[in-house]
């Protein structure tokens, strides 16, 4: 399967790509932010590309990116997210505004994203925190766990695990307590830190 197409850009629509490649124009699904950032029209431009085929159709899908299209794969592997849901939410988040609100546990930031909603929110977090395939800009492969960011609960987590609790575990408990009780009523940083400690041992209890 082709990995990518390279040629001049003909048309710029909503969501909607038309690619001239050797005497071919390709109309290729993408997302807005991917159709933001590619060159102008009557520039040449090469498009990551992924298709669709179903038994009554086929879509051919293009990303600005390496990472656009991996991220593009990830939602996938959330249920109740199509290939068309996917391609709304990155429309209205990029791939890295969603890797910095998972990681965050910012809910409430998911829920507002058009075609997204609270139940879909909670299925992405719990499917996707800490598990974005993000990739490096210079090399394009997987970044190691080490280049990845910490969670930004690290200190909690940290603070369970010298009270003699698995690291795993620990990080599991706050995740779904995240997900579950969202810092939505504008307590400070320490206060929900000490507020998630409390749950993550009762968490941990059962």
């Amino acid at each position: 399967m082709f990995n990518s197409l390279y040629g001049k850009i003909t048309a710029k629509l909503p969501q909607t790509i038309y690619l001239e490649n050797n005497g071919i124009e390709w109309s290729l699904l993408v997302p807005e932010s991917s159709v933001n950032a590619l060159p102008h029209v009557g520039e040449d431009a090469r498009i990551f590309t992924h298709l669709i085929h179903k038994e009554d159709s086929m879509t051919l899908l293009g990303f600005a990116t390496l990472e656009d299209r991996a991220i593009f794969l990830d939602l996938l592997k959330v249920e109740g997210v199509g290939p068309k849901g996917a391609v709304k939410i990155l429309s209205n988040i990029n791939a890295k505004e969603l890797a910095s609100v998972l990681d965050s546990g910012e809910i409430g930031v998911l829920e507002k994203v058009p075609g997204v909603g609270k139940k879909t929110a909670q299925k992405m977090m719990l499917a996707l925190k800490g598990k974005l395939t993000l990739l490096d800009e210079n090399t394009g492969r997987v970044k190691s766990p080490k280049e990845e960011a910490k969670s930004p609960w690290n200190d909690v987590i940290m603070a369970l695990v010298d009270m003699g609790y698995d690291k795993k575990n620990a990080e599991e408990a706050i995740e779904k307590i995240v997900v579950k009780s969202p810092n939505q009523d504008g307590e400070s940083k320490s206060t929900y830190e000490e507020k998630l400690f409390r749950l993550a041992i009762v968490e941990l209890a059962k």
